[in-house]
């Protein structure tokens, strides 16, 4: 599989995110070419401010590679990840992330912080930044642009 059809999976998850009113972001992880993981945004529905896609994909990749390491994965995310995601990935060992948007106010994967290459932590994983990067972008910016709205 590649970078740019998880990425496409990804944005669907995103498409799901926003139809249940959750901001757009969608992630997939990938093992050996597979998805073995699929999530999307649940802040909303389960009241949780962890229950970011990422935290939720690499939950449910843990369960079902049997292992919280995660190295051999790759982790496809439709927004630059946040502290806490890039966090969460560096824990989990995670093989490589790829991402489309990047995130000039919470980005630390590159904007404001870079958490995955940071050579204090135990673990740096590579990051490609900018897959499908205009499509993650455009999904975000619709759905704030709705939200904005006010009918006449």
């Amino acid at each position: 599989m590649t970078d740019d059809e998880a990425m496409a999976l990804a944005l669907e998850e995103a498409a799901h995110a926003a139809r249940l009113g959750e901001v757009p972001v969608g992630a997939v992880v990938v093992v050996d070419g597979e998805v073995v993981a699929r999530a999307h945004n649940e802040r909303e529905l389960r009241h949780d401010p962890t229950a970011h896609a990422e935290i939720l994909a690499l939950r449910a990749a843990g369960a079902a590679v049997g292992s919280w390491r995660l190295t051999g994965a790759t982790l496809v995310v439709t927004l630059e990840p946040c502290p806490m995601c890039a966090g969460a990935l560096v824990a989990a060992r995670v093989g490589r992330l790829v991402f489309g948007a990047t995130d000039p106010k919470a980005g630390a994967c590159g904007s404001l912080y870079n958490v995955c290459a940071d050579p204090r932590l135990n673990h740096e994983l590579p990051v490609v930044r900018g897959v499908l990067a205009g499509p993650s972008a455009r999904i975000l910016e619709e759905f704030f642009v709705e939200r904005r709205c006010v009918p006449e």
